[in-house]
């Protein structure tokens, strides 16, 4: 479950929980076939398909020098109809 960061709760991510589609930042550095693997297991659910896309990190100023944070990826996993996950915690910022 390290890979898995938090849930994204966002205004399509909560449209897409009506098509049993759930939304999530993991690792970028973690395979599709990780990630299935760990929602099978962690949520006891069957995944039918993923979509994935990188996301780049911000810029970030700390006094005269520029820096960035790091990219993320994010993960739409589609869930066989009759599993659901319970709704993750999400991250405060």
């Amino acid at each position: 479950m390290d890979g898995i960061k938090y849930a994204v709760f966002t205004d399509k991510s909560i449209r897409l929980l009506g098509k049993n589609q759930y939304t999530s930042n993991v690792e970028s550095g973690s395979t599709r076939t990780e990630i299935k693997h760990w929602f099978e297991l962690f949520f006891g659910v069957k995944v039918i398909a993923m979509n994935s896309h990188r996301l780049p990190g911000k810029g970030r100023r700390m006094g005269p020098i520029m820096g960035h944070t790091m990219h993320y990826r994010r993960m739409i996993i589609t869930l066989q109809p009759g599993y659901s996950i319970p709704p993750l915690r999400k991250k405060r910022t």
